[in-house]
């Protein structure tokens, strides 16, 4: 188990159903259908209060057993140490998840883990004969035997994912975005000489610098590969993440692109970076955000590719999104037509800012679900942040418009958050005045650039690709033909 890694949790269940752009870390989700990210989506940490009890040595360690949920068998792992536990379901890129209500007596062993769907309680007690952790886990009211042996859960191959030692320099590197302090990685070719520069923007919802989703880590390998081809990379930790202050969810996209620019700035302050040769790749809603910077006066950028990046308003993103997720789950033509016009509601409520009809619109859809579907009050909270606010609102196409550098836009067409139907035309439509820009489509590509069977959400973490390797060999391609490397 990775008891010691960031605490950036994603989870692709099936619970939600306002989909951000990419694997989400959130309180809860934004609605109540069909959850993915993207975020996001694509997605939930939690810092509870953990219940000061005593503890006994031989408890404090790593566990793992098979968490039975209503589809599938789930392999998870549950770390407990001397100030608290944390849980973690790798193939659903959930992580060391802080655990709430812990309490740690040998025969009355208890916890909750916050966020995943049916809200699981364990209760059981140690097991000195067998060394094992014996009980019952609660999962949306119903009592499931769970027995917990000593080891570490076994997380999920991932043979792309770049191991050190690196045969490039890795600087750990911090700069200020107005009163917030961003941290980040900044990886350079060991060559001397000014190199040509990336900045890498993640998609919706608190990212870490390695874009961290469901077991993947997209920015190292999209930072590795690049930096080898013979560019500096810069990827950092969102706001509230890591060791990035701030808060995501009260900040706009001014904002957003303020914390983009303030990179910019850092990166023409160095020697070693050709201040003329930096461009952007925005993964999802980076997309969205990586335009709306070059459009910038003082930008000065070289280059923008958009990863999945949509290209039309964020309220139909999410209608479309929201569509296919219940499309692809068999849902009838009556439940389809009622979820999609509820969203179609919310989204206009939103943009007119009415929140507290918003609050209430939404609380009363949610308490007329399913106890089991219900979302905690937090999830409705987000749906009034100025966050939430921007992506709902936004309309990418003049950022697009504006654009007269070299611009490539890839899209999936196994892509269930930003469908290629609907974006890869309106990007068509919006670029065709930048006779340097490309819009590509990738055959059987996800929303993560993975090879993918479905594009599915909960597909994430059973893949074992982080990025297909063709789509790795355009990128490096298309910016040799665009933006000469450091040789």
């Amino acid at each position: 188990m990775r008891s010691r890694r960031s605490r950036t949790s994603h989870s692709p269940e099936s619970e939600g159903s306002v989909c951000p752009l990419s694997n989400r870390r959130r309180r809860g989700t934004a609605l109540t259908a069909v959850l993915f990210v993207v975020a996001v989506v694509a997605g939930c940490s939690h810092t509870g209060p953990v219940n000061s009890v005593p503890r006994t040595a031989a408890l404090t360690d790593d566990w793992n057993g098979v968490l039975p949920p209503p589809d599938e068998q789930l392999p998870i792992g549950i770390t407990l140490t001397a100030d608290g536990g944390s849980a973690s379901v790798p193939v659903l890129g959930i992580y060391d998840r802080p655990l709430e209500q812990l309490s740690l007596l040998p025969d009355a062993i208890s916890f909750a883990i916050p966020g995943l769907s049916g809200d699981p309680v364990f209760h059981g007690r140690y097991d000195p004969a067998g060394d094992d952790l014996t009980g019952t886990i609660t999962r949306s009211g119903r009592d499931t035997a769970l027995t917990l042996h000593r080891g570490e859960v076994v997380a999920p191959p991932r043979p792309q994912e770049p191991q050190p030692p690196w045969p490039y320099r890795s600087e750990d590197v911090r700069y200020r975005s107005g009163d917030v302090s961003i941290a980040g990685t900044l990886t350079l070719p060991r060559a001397p000489g000014r190199y040509p520069a990336v900045v890498l923007i993640s998609g919706s919802g608190p990212q870490d610098r390695d874009e961290r989703i469901a077991g993947h880590k997209p920015f190292l390998l999209l930072a590795d590969t690049l930096t080898r081809a013979g560019y500096a990379v810069l990827r950092t930790d969102d706001r509230g993440v890591g060791a990035t202050t701030g808060h995501l969810d009260t900040s706009n996209y001014t904002d957003l692109t303020d914390d983009i620019m303030a990179g910019l700035g850092y990166l023409r302050g160095r020697p070693d970076i050709d201040g003329d040769r930096i461009g952007l790749i925005g993964h999802s809603e980076g997309g969205y955000l990586a335009p709306l910077a070059a459009t910038r006066p003082d930008s000065r950028l070289a280059f923008v590719i958009m990863l999945a990046g949509p290209a039309v308003p964020g309220s139909e993103v999410l209608l479309a999104q929201n569509e296919a997720f219940l499309r692809s789950a068999d849902t009838d033509r009556e439940t389809v037509r009622h979820r999609v016009g509820y969203i179609t509601t919310l989204t206009t409520l939103i943009r007119s800012g009415d929140r507290e009809q918003v609050i209430r619109f939404a609380t009363d859809h949610n308490d007329a679900l399913p106890p089991e579907l219900r979302q905690p009050q937090s999830a409705i909270d987000d749906l009034t942040t100025p966050y939430f606010d921007a992506l709902v609102d936004y309309d990418p196409t003049p950022a697009l418009q504006a654009l007269h550098i070299p611009v490539l836009a890839t899209y999936g067409s196994k892509d269930m958050q930003v469908p290629a139907a609907q974006s890869a035309p309106a990007a068509r439509a919006a670029l065709a005045g930048n006779p340097r820009a490309e819009v590509h489509v990738f055959d059987g590509i996800n929303h993560m650039l993975q090879p993918a069977d479905t594009g599915s959400p909960q597909e994430y973490g059973r893949i074992e690709t982080t990025i297909a390797p063709e789509v790795l060999t355009y990128l490096t391609s298309w910016l040799e033909s665009h933006v000469t490397p450091a040789r």
